[in-house]
């Protein structure tokens, strides 16, 4: 009788262990639970289910703390507890402007100001002697317009954030300093194109008006995308430096080849002696020679007495010249013609070595790891 009532009573709490461990996941059918099979869960299921389900709320009371502390920690990072070593985060005015900063619409109301400041700068027409017409007239007022929004909007980001004491402050971030130095330009500006009206004096402040040039730039700091590429060139600039100084290497290497090989080559054109005795250079000059290049028509004769191509530009005579004839090459931008120019000055048969090995090397090798080292 124990052992049978031992029996039942271990066979009835496996069919209500079976039935919890059916119920925690789906219900398999309709039947009542009398009819599900009276088999017990082994020792070892029910050890890994209690390891499974302290391991799963472990990971959730882990994931739970790990985001409340990167929450605590960003909050406590961009917002400090006092801003302007006055106002807390208890402070309604802060609190609003926190808010306000925040808001998702108001950075769209910000790049489409920046938008608008873009498109007036592009439609004023600068005038000489400070003259000016109905256009510029109309559009200096709306200046007023956009220097006010940009004020308001870096007095806002000052409140909110604080302005440089802390971290997350705002002038601790590069792109809000470029707006804070674009705003304080413009006001600075502003008062002195004022004064300068009022007291007819003759300060000239078109080159802090140049700077309005610079706003656009602030299209970086409202589109996130722009400013991943900012940041990306900024940091290739090391490796970009290295590459600079090997196309330098490659354009110094070349041009003293080309000092070796054709300095005063192309000062030699065709010149026709007419009756009077004047010289008188072909309608469409090119180098020329006595030997293996181009020879001269009749009644006419080879002297070195042209500046050169490009008004004297295009050159192997000194080291500076001659580099600057390598970069043209390098750039690809008619370095066909000049290599001609070579070809009739001193002969058609080999000089092509020097400027197609300047190509491969110089254009298509070198000046392609710029674009390796950026994608990279």
């Amino acid at each position: 009788m124990d052992k049978s009532s031992t029996g039942v009573n271990h066979s009835g709490s496996a069919v209500s262990s079976r039935g919890r461990y059916v119920s925690g996941y789906t219900t398999l059918s309709s039947q009542p639970s009398s009819n599900l099979p009276e088999n017990p869960l082994s020792p070892a299921w029910h050890t890994t289910l209690a390891i499974t389900t302290t391991a799963q709320t472990m990971t959730r009371n882990r994931t739970n703390n790990s985001y409340a502390k990167k929450k605590t920690h960003h909050s406590s990072t961009l917002r400090p507890q006092r801003a302007l070593f006055c106002l807390t985060l208890d402070n309604p005015v802060r609190r609003f402007c926190i808010r306000l900063v925040e808001w998702k619409p108001f950075d769209v109301i910000i790049l489409f100001t920046i938008f608008a400041n873009c498109v007036a700068l592009a439609v004023y027409t600068p005038f000489p002697e400070q003259d000016s017409n109905d256009i510029n007239t109309n559009l200096e007022k709306i200046e007023y317009a956009f220097l006010a929004i940009f004020t308001a909007e870096a007095v806002l980001k000052i409140i909110a954030c604080g302005f440089l004491m802390h971290n997350g402050a705002y002038l601790r971030n590069a792109w809000n300093l470029l707006d804070f130095i674009i705003v304080l330009i413009g006001i600075i500006s502003t008062i002195l194109t004022d004064l300068n009206t009022s007291q007819s004096s003759t300060l000239d402040v078109k080159a802090l008006r140049a700077f309005r040039v610079v706003r656009p730039l602030r299209l970086v700091s409202g589109v996130p995308s722009l400013q991943v590429v900012l940041n990306a060139i900024l940091r290739a600039m090391v490796p970009l430096l290295h590459i600079a100084l090997l196309v330098i290497f490659v354009i110094i290497i070349y041009a003293i080849i080309g000092l070796e090989l054709f300095m005063g080559k192309l000062h030699s054109a065709c010149y026709f002696t007419n009756s009077d005795g004047i010289r008188e250079i072909e309608q469409v000059p090119r180098p020329c020679s006595n030997t293996t290049g181009y020879n001269c028509p009749t009644n006419y004769e080879c002297l070195e007495l042209w500046e050169g191509p490009n008004k004297g530009i295009t050159n192997f005579d000194n080291i500076g010249l001659a580099m600057l004839t390598v970069f043209q090459c390098i750039t690809m931008e008619g370095w066909t013609q000049i290599m001609y120019y070579i070809n009739d000055s001193v002969s058609p048969s080999w000089p092509w070595i020097y400027f197609v090995s300047l190509i491969l090397l110089g254009s298509f090798f070198v000046l392609n790891l710029i674009l390796g080292v950026l994608s990279g």
